[in-house]
């Protein structure tokens, strides 16, 4: 798997939503790789500037991916691969703002593939979702052939629309394009919030004192997958020959019970506050999520590594070592 890294040395990288935490983690490993130049395209509207990764070859460009000018801006650099992970995130956040999720998942990976188009790209990789494009009438695990039209958020919807032009795009124009479908993604750089995932914002409430709230009675599993090992199937789509027009399940191929994780979390923390239960979200209707991941191992060579007590404690210290900047900007 190293040997193909080599393919980003002194090349050009555009990683929109490169502020966030996938993203952040990527475009620092893309560094240390020797990419010549770095670009992050990120409006910092559910990141911040704090948490992006400095070094010399890295270029941050803060604007939208909706705006013209910003695209002109970061496609005149001639970027040779483009990681699109730009996106209105979360399902909440889509159903609470289902215009916006549109705009933005919707035109805005349009805007992107067609700045792409003309400049010679090697690779389009994009972030989709596993937890949206597979349905209840999905099968677990689940493979990349079982997706779903049925589906329960406007993210999910609007993630599927991501792929469905992506394909376009490789079947009319040729466009060297991948689908990346994430699992549960965690890891050191997310920080809490509203809309954020479950594990950070447990251990910003468990690190406060609060009890836990699970939505549910806590049996619920999630394929929850570490950021390190998302990375590195990224870096594989994007220089793999194999995988070009192919989408791939990103996850760990690993179930963890909900109320697990949250003892875990406490245990850590040393918060004495315990674990409260509320009403399930009517949207959240899978109670189980697990992945396979047979064709990425096949193709990519990818093999998740972290296990996933030991990707909590890299996220505890992470939050130890920038609770002051955490706290400044978590909103809930």
């Amino acid at each position: 798997m190293k040997d193909i890294y080599s393919d980003y040395d002194g090349k050009t990288i555009l990683v929109t939503g490169g502020a966030g935490a996938i993203g952040g983690n990527l475009c620092r490993k893309l560094s240390e790789l020797n990419a010549e130049k770095v670009i992050i395209l990120d409006d910092l509207s559910s990141s911040y500037e704090w948490n992006i990764p400095k070094a010399k070859n890295i270029m941050f460009v803060k604007g939208s991916i909706l705006d013209d000018e910003m695209l002109k801006r970061v496609f005149k650099e001639k970027p040779e691969y483009v990681f699109h992970l730009a996106a209105h995130f979360a399902n909440q956040n889509s159903v609470d703002n289902p215009e916006i999720d549109l705009m933005v998942n919707g035109m805005g990976i349009l805007k992107v593939l067609e700045y792409a188009q003309l400049v010679d790209i090697k690779r389009f990789v994009y972030s989709s979702s596993g937890c949206g494009v597979y349905g209840l009438d999905s099968v677990m695990p689940f493979e990349e052939h079982d997706t779903s039209i049925s589906l329960h958020t406007p993210y999910q919807v609007t993630k599927l629309i991501g792929e469905l032009y992506t394909n376009y795009f490789h079947n009319l124009y040729g466009m060297p394009t991948v689908n990346a479908r994430f699992f549960n993604v965690f890891g050191p750089g997310e920080v809490p919030g509203r809309y954020r995932n479950v594990i950070p914002n447990f251990f910003y409430w468990a690190m406060n004192g609060k009890p836990l709230p699970i939505t549910g009675d806590g049996t619920e599993t999630r394929d929850w997958t570490y950021v390190d090992d998302i990375i590195r199937g990224l870096l594989a789509m994007g220089v793999v020959e194999e995988a070009i027009g192919e989408a791939f399940n990103l996850g760990s191929a690993r179930e963890h019970r909900v109320i697990d994780m949250a003892n875990m979390v406490n245990k850590l923390t040393g918060n004495e506050a315990g674990i409260v239960f509320a009403e399930r979200r009517n949207w959240d209707v899978k109670c189980r999520l697990l992945s396979s991941v047979e064709k990425a191992k096949r193709i990519l060579g990818y093999q998740p590594e972290m296990k996933f007590e030991d990707g909590l404690k890299n996220v505890h210290q992470w939050f130890t070592n920038n609770l002051d900047d955490i706290r400044k900007a978590a909103e809930f």
